[in-house]
């Protein structure tokens, strides 16, 4: 089976500075890759790379069979969380939803109110987003990233700012999204996401892949020195 997504000798300079060197991976569908590492250490400029945001230095990345940045710029089917999503903070939840699903025109009303609901917040609150807290605006991003049902998502540190409820609703949604056939690339410090969720585990230091290990190698070694460093 083709791969979700397949990195081929990734490379990606600053000036002198090498942020990512020489990343090769392939990501199989259907399931929930990890990446940790400390900060630093190239997570996040990795996944911006997979989504368009930043072109390589040099390498290919291919998502879904089309090369990023030659065939297609944005890859198709995806939903994003990088860095702390973005929203207009005088308008509520569900408005700012609306505004981002009026580019594509592919839901309606209903569709944006249930994702809201699915990722545990009141769709019918008129409070401003402005006055959310940091949970309530994870919560909010993942709608986003689901609300037009992707093949694939990539999420970095979706867990920030939830309490151990939220924690533990995102998981099972997380589980239940690849259980439906969802391929779900997730960065994260915390070891028990990486234990409990991830199929596969790939660990970054200076932009390199140091190790990566499959679920029943993850369910075995002791990750906690890698994912809280």
């Amino acid at each position: 089976m083709q791969p979700a997504i397949k990195v081929e000798n990734v490379t990606k300079k600053f000036g002198e500075t090498t942020v990512l060197n020489g990343i090769s991976l392939s990501f199989e569908k259907q399931k929930i890759h990890g990446l940790i590492g400390r900060n630093g250490s190239g997570k996040t400029m990795l996944l911006k790379c997979i989504c368009g945001f930043v072109i390589p230095t040099t390498g290919t990345i291919h998502v879904n069979g089309k090369q990023i940045g030659k065939e297609i710029d944005v890859p198709e089917s995806v939903g994003i969380i990088i860095e702390a999503p973005g929203f207009l903070p005088n308008y509520d939840g569900y408005t700012n939803l609306k505004f981002l699903a009026a580019i594509q025109h592919t839901i309606s009303k209903e569709q944006i109110l249930a994702v809201i609901e699915k990722v545990g917040l009141d769709a019918k609150s008129k409070r401003h987003v402005g006055k959310y807290s940091l949970g309530m605006r994870q919560r909010l991003g993942l709608a986003q990233a689901l609300m037009e049902d992707p093949d694939i998502l990539i999420l970095d540190e979706p867990m920030n700012g939830l309490d151990n409820q939220g924690v533990a609703d995102m998981r099972k949604l997380l589980l239940e999204l690849k259980d439906k056939g969802k391929t779900i690339i997730l960065a994260s410090h915390g070891k028990e996401d990486i234990e409990i969720l991830c199929d596969t585990v790939h660990e970054l230091d200076h932009g390199k892949i140091i190790r990566s290990i499959e679920k029943s190698q993850v369910e075995k070694e002791n990750v906690e020195g890698a994912v809280q460093r």
